[in-house]
């Protein structure tokens, strides 16, 4: 796929907030990045939990909205979101989170995701529900917008 199409399908303004990247993509499977830095701390100075809660969200819900189509795009809102936090992450690290689609149906899906520091330690890993915006549940998608 042409580089400027995929930005354009995994642009998102929450993603540049947070400085979330795609490091891969696939159907049923999405790996995240984010590089920590202070903006990402909590008053104690480590990685505040949020953001491990917003990869875990992000992770499931890329795992489910591939799009193959070049112009194309998929969207969907979260409805549940579960996390549990195994361990803390240093800040100025970079965290992998990885989403993978569990099930889908014609409306809602599954998926599970974790997230790792860079020595692979296990931070938190979660399960949500995702429900398909219209339009969004066939593979390909709806029209790219600028």
């Amino acid at each position: 796929m042409d580089l400027a199409l995929f930005r354009a399908q995994t642009h998102s303004p929450f993603h540049e907030l947070l400085g979330i990247t795609v490091l891969h993509w696939e159907d049923g499977l999405v790996r995240l990045a984010c590089d920590t830095g202070p903006q990402h701390a909590n008053r104690s100075g480590i990685l505040h939990g949020g953001v491990s809660l917003a990869l875990l969200d992000q992770a499931g819900a890329f795992a489910g909205l591939f799009c193959p189509f070049p112009d194309r795009k998929r969207h969907a809102v979260t409805l549940d979101l579960d996390g549990r936090f195994t361990g803390q992450a240093k800040v100025g690290g970079r965290l992998v989170a990885e989403g993978k689609l569990v099930t889908a149906g014609r409306n809602v899906f599954f998926a599970r995701s974790e997230v790792r520091d860079a020595e692979g330690a296990l931070i938190a890993f979660g399960s949500s529900t995702h429900r398909y915006r219209e339009g969004s549940h066939a593979k390909e998608g709806v029209p790219v917008t600028p």
